[in-house]
């Protein structure tokens, strides 16, 4: 199974979000969304939530009921114009609580190989993760010697790999997590978090509070070699169509 966020304004995007989601933006013709759900059909995913809000009718419409082999269900988020990502988790849940689950953002351009690299992880629970490059910004991660995530840094931009401190690694917002770990930390930790009030809160801040404050063990399954982007505005998306080009996927 899977959990795909699609619910956000897209804002940075405009103007091309103004009429279509950012999930649906295109990248060397192919819309972000259809690439995720053709790399997770193709690592033998059967079932995909997608969670939307924001020109909802228009990702039901371009991925339907049926994606290939993949099963879709929609989750809908009525307050995504006020809440982070991390709500957008927690609303989907009940499929959360299923077994195991892929989670993964729906602005990322990636290979079907980086979900290969979670599968292949030696550890219940993976993310992906890439060297944070110099033209990246964003939360970025912190590795132990043996392989886990030991800490999340938000807002880092290139001037903190001038500094002396350890390699940082940028999340490629595609995660696996086990059944057990989704059951007994990660919802709840998601109910206690949105049950405070903190509606507000991105992903990347549930990862630090589910690492720091409630023990989870996320390995890192690196993706050095990887052709990735993550997508938030017109030059991030110049920047994915320069990596990926014309050459083919997989």
């Amino acid at each position: 199974m899977a959990v795909i966020l699609a619910a956000g304004l897209g804002s940075r995007l405009r103007p091309l979000t103004d009429l279509q989601p950012k999930p649906l933006v295109e990248v060397n013709g192919t819309p972000i969304l259809y690439n995720a759900l053709r790399n997770l059909e193709a690592v033998g995913v059967q079932k995909v939530t997608i969670v939307v809000g924001y020109r909802k009718d228009a990702i039901q419409y371009a991925c339907g009921r049926r994606f290939g082999g993949l099963e879709i269900n929609y989750v809908e988020s009525s307050v995504f114009d006020r809440t982070g990502s991390a709500y957008s988790v927690w609303l989907a849940r009940d499929t959360l609580l299923s077994g195991d689950c892929y989670l993964l953002e729906g602005d990322v351009f990636f290979e079907e190989d980086a979900l290969r690299r979670l599968m292949m992880a030696d550890a219940p629970n993976a993310a992906a993760v890439a060297p944070f490059g110099s033209s990246m910004e964003g939360s970025a991660v912190v590795l132990s010697k043996d392989g886990l995530i030991s800490e999340v840094r938000l807002k880092q931009t290139a001037t903190n790999l001038l500094s002396d401190g350890p390699a940082l690694f940028k999340t490629m917002n595609l995660i696996r997590f086990s059944s057990f770990a989704l059951r007994m930390t990660i919802v709840p930790a998601l109910d206690e978090l949105i049950g405070s009030g903190a509606t507000k809160a991105y992903t990347e801040e549930l990862l630090a509070y589910l690492i720091e404050k409630r023990g989870l063990e996320l390995a890192a399954a690196r993706c050095d070699d990887q052709r990735w982007y993550e997508i938030d505005s017109a030059n991030d998306l110049r920047i994915a169509e320069r990596i990926f080009g014309t050459q083919a996927l997989g």
